[in-house]
């Protein structure tokens, strides 16, 4: 994974139970995060991987972290053999900037409905 996109930062990726967590951090905090799971909060066992849980810390939201931390997402989904993510969410406009697609509303465990976004990677 390559690192050098935003100087004196860099990503944290692990595994652990099928789920890949990449944090951007700067000397004295993180900055933001996001997740790579092959289950999230939505009865769909049949799709995956889900990129979900992005987070920028609001001091540093307009700097593109957030497409950043999507683009190393995507980057591990794909060298994971992945030619498709998906990404659940309530808001409108944020992913369709990174390519992602409106597929349908979604109900979580909760009785909640998001909107699931795709794209091809």
């Amino acid at each position: 994974m390559k690192c050098d996109s935003i100087p004196a930062a860099f990503f944290l990726a692990f595994l652990c139970q099928s789920v890949a967590i990449f944090l951007q951090e700067l000397i004295g905090g993180a900055i933001g995060m996001i997740t790579v799971m092959k289950t999230d909060y939505y009865p769909l066992p049949e799709i995956y991987p889900w990129i979900s849980t992005l987070f920028v810390s609001e001091k540093f939201r307009g700097k593109r972290i957030s497409q950043k931390l999507i683009e190393a997402a995507e980057e591990y989904a794909r060298a994971s053999g992945f030619e498709k993510t998906y990404i659940p969410t309530e808001f409108v406009g944020l992913y369709e900037k990174y390519g992602y697609s409106y597929v349908r509303d979604i109900e979580n465990y909760g009785g909640g409905v998001d909107r699931l976004y795709a794209k091809e990677i």
